[in-house]
């Protein structure tokens, strides 16, 4: 019996439970860069993935998500290809991809790859022919006429500066909603459909499970580029996220998974939580990762708003993952990602309570109901890092916004940006994975593409694994008890304690099993003044602390206490 059938030939009393292999997995999302360097050069590679294939056995997870490893020329790490047929080649070649697909399939766990087709490279060979306005590819991306010296309108770039350049050899502007070398695809040419249709079929004619699709909600623009409401966060996005054909495309584009069987999951960073049902109810598209939730430590102004002290309250975050739960069909659950600070910064305590408040997110992350998405790093606890100045970043998105931070007049200098980007940079989640306490934290024999955290000597996989209580562990014990228990997976979410400032208490109910999760999500002890649950007997099934009593009503928690109790209510 596999992993991923375990549920289906076990439990099958509940005849109204929908099943599927995506919801009952644990995801794994693999950022190649910074992952394992096989062969010394400083960059990850593919091969270093396979080596750690084991690894990931032994954690448990059901899917690896791995980011682009598609030709690029890294521009922003992968996430402009060149070519979606061909690996880059710092990654590695086709058989080396090829032996890490044999190598999670012969140990149960599914692949499935990063898809970014609402832009390519500049040096995609579409994007050439169309700036040579070549037969058939004239029209492949947004081209407008107009001054060199003024772009067609007043969109912003989501990296930051304008949403045009200006190509000299076509003559016209170009729309990139990120970088201006990610040229953005014109989805109403049915000729762009087709080739991104064929890129689909032919990875999945390749043996993958499925596709991450990125920044999928800004395939449709407003026709005709009006000029963007400057109110809005980024000016333009009112214009060119979820417009007025998204979801005619994600139809069209559900064709081409028709016959596999796969698991697809949808970026929309601009969704609201009524939206996403709108787009997942296409055969082919599973799920969407809303980011709401991950709003809640941003300023008034976004998450870029140089005022915003990265506090949060408990009971703004309690608000909206209750929302996800009651009226997403099924959520895809996360906390960090390659683009998010790392997981115990942004919504634990990275000093004081570090192992505690990471085994709590991460208690919380594998007990919601929806499909669970682990981020390397996040299984043994890693931080953020501290970055000094502007020559130490990588990330072209941060970059951008600081230089224009600057242009604007907002701050005097990189210092006074420094403790923004230092909560909020996407190279956080960039810097690479410690696997030891040696040099370069074992990562690589060489030197590393990017810095390492200096902390890995006391944050490492080799000293997790040996550690019964450490955060590795305790995201192995979750992720077992996930797959073991039906209705930590399918059961109904109810939220207890709604109002309550400290402690965040649910049950997850399928049938008549029923499980309760008891969070003090604070560095403060807590007191449980009343029954968080009406119930004859509890039993502690897994927590953060030892001792904890099976009575969850009873004396005080302690501080980022987690603990998820079997109820039994006859």
């Amino acid at each position: 019996m596999t992993r991923h059938d375990s549920h289906a030939t076990r439990l099958n009393r509940e005849a109204n439970i929908d099943r599927a292999w995506w919801k009952e997995s644990v995801v794994y999302q693999i950022y190649p860069r910074s992952f394992n360097d096989s062969d010394g050069t400083g960059v990850g590679d593919i091969s270093g993935i396979t080596e750690k294939a084991g690894y990931l056995d032994e954690l448990g997870v059901d899917v690896v998500w791995l980011c682009p490893v598609y030709g690029s020329p890294n521009a922003d790490n992968g996430y402009d290809i060149r070519d979606y047929r061909s690996i880059m080649g710092e990654f590695g070649t086709m058989a080396d991809w090829e032996a890490l697909r044999d190598a999670l399939h012969e140990r149960d766990i599914r692949l499935i790859m990063d898809l970014v087709v609402n832009h390519t490279s500049k040096q995609h060979e579409w994007f050439q022919r169309s700036r040579r306005r070549e037969d058939g590819y004239e029209d492949y991306y947004h081209w407008q006429d107009g001054d060199p010296d003024e772009p067609p309108n007043n969109w912003q770039s989501i990296f930051g500066g304008p949403a045009w350049s200006y190509d000299e050899e076509r003559g016209q502007w170009y729309l990139h909603l990120f970088d201006p070398e990610q040229p953005d695809l014109n989805w109403r040419n049915p000729a762009v459909r087709d080739a991104v249709a064929d890129v689909v079929t032919w990875w999945l004619e390749k043996g993958i499970d499925g596709f991450r699709l990125d920044a999928i909600d800004h395939l449709s623009k407003a026709d005709g580029f009006p000029d963007g409401d400057p109110d809005e966060p980024i000016t333009g996005l009112d214009h060119f996220s979820h417009g007025p054909r998204l979801r005619e495309y994600l139809d069209e584009l559900a064709t081409a998974f028709e016959g596999y069987d796969t698991m697809t999951v949808g970026e929309m960073g601009g969704a609201d939580i009524e939206q996403v049902d709108d787009y997942t109810d296409a055969e082919g598209l599973n799920t969407v990762f809303q980011f709401e939730h991950m709003g809640v430590t941003a300023g008034p102004d976004g998450p870029w708003d140089p005022e915003q002290a990265g506090e949060w309250a408990l009971t703004d975050l309690k608000e909206i993952i209750d929302r996800q739960q009651d009226e997403i069909d099924w959520p895809a659950l996360f906390f960090g990602n390659h683009d998010q600070p790392r997981l115990v910064s942004h919504f634990g305590d990275d000093e004081a309570h570090r192992e505690e408040s990471a085994k709590l997110v991460a208690t919380f992350l594998l007990t919601l109901r929806g499909t669970p998405y682990i981020y390397q790093g996040e299984e043994i606890g890693m931080t953020n890092d501290e970055f000094s100045s502007l020559d130490e970043l990588d990330d072209p998105m941060t970059v951008g916004i600081v230089e224009e931070l600057l242009e604007a007049g907002a701050i005097d200098s990189y210092d006074d940006a420094a403790d923004l980007v230092n909560r909020r940079s996407r190279d956080h989640a960039r810097t690479p994975m410690h696997w030891s306490d040696e040099p370069n934290a074992g990562f690589t024999d060489g030197n590393p593409w990017f810095a390492i955290n200096e902390n890995y000597t006391d944050i490492n996989v080799e000293s997790s694994l040996t550690d019964p209580d450490s955060v590795w562990n305790h995201y192995r014990r979750l992720i077992d008890l996930r797959h073991d228990e039906d209705a930590l997976v399918y059961g109904e979410y109810e939220d207890l304690l709604p109002d309550d400032e400290q402690l965040y208490a649910y049950t997850r109910t399928l049938g008549d099993e029923r499980m309760l999760v008891v969070l003090n999500w604070s560095d403060d002890t807590a007191t449980v003044d009343s029954p968080v649950v009406d119930t004859n007997h509890a039993e502690v099934v897994l927590s953060n602390y030892d001792g904890v009593s099976d009575d969850p009503s009873a004396g005080s928690l302690e501080p980022y206490e987690a603990t998820v109790y079997r109820i039994d209510s006859a």
